[in-house]
């Protein structure tokens, strides 16, 4: 026969004490300073590989603007190149981007 469960008052050594008022907000404090942290460097990182961008001081928004132009121009090389390589009679279709993505 089944044990009835437990009641909601019941102690469970495996259960972890609540978190006071204070513990929650240097919680809070503590994972959004990482949060911003990780943004932080992931924008350095952009910054690092987008040309231009190196060593720069530099705002998320002109590193965003920045990517952007880039990616943008990297579009143009490719289709350029596809197209480069069609006029050559190189067949380019499983490397031509779906329609979805504009290009």
């Amino acid at each position: 026969m089944p044990s009835p469960p437990p009641s909601k008052n019941a102690i469970n050594p495996n259960d972890k004490p609540r978190l006071s008022e204070q513990a929650k907000k240097e919680n809070h404090i503590a994972s959004e300073q990482k949060r911003r942290q990780a943004i932080r460097e992931g924008f350095d990182r952009l910054a690092s590989i987008v040309p231009g961008m190196e060593g720069l001081g530099r705002s998320e928004a002109v590193v965003l603007e920045a990517t952007v132009k880039h990616m943008r121009d990297e579009l143009v090389k490719r289709k350029r190149l596809l197209q480069k390589a069609k006029d050559n009679g190189i067949d380019v279709s499983t490397y031509e981007l779906s329609k979805a993505t504009g290009q």
